[in-house]
């Protein structure tokens, strides 16, 4: 069985006093499959450097997001089974 496809990935990125937002959207077929989102707060102490809260808000919603599809797609096994399953890291 050959299935070809194009998946992409949107990062959408906003920061308001000291806080960074990323959301990441997976799209597969021209539509929003899954969305992970992740936080930075960066230290009032601490120099402010955008980068880094980006960095880290990205790396946290992409580990959202990963989650998320594993456990879409330990759902559509299940439901192709007839039975529950559990997918290990």
């Amino acid at each position: 069985m050959t299935h070809d496809g194009t998946w992409g990935i949107s990062i959408s990125l906003d920061e308001h006093d000291g806080r960074t937002r990323a959301e990441i959207r997976l799209h597969k077929d021209g539509s929003t499959n899954v969305r992970g989102i992740g936080w930075a707060d960066r230290n009032p102490k601490d120099p402010d450097v955008p980068q880094i809260g980006e960095e880290l808000a990205v790396s946290r919603a992409l580990a959202e997001l990963a989650h998320e599809l594993l456990q879409s797609t330990a759902d559509d096994i299940a439901a192709s089974l007839h039975h529950p399953v559990t997918l290990r890291r």
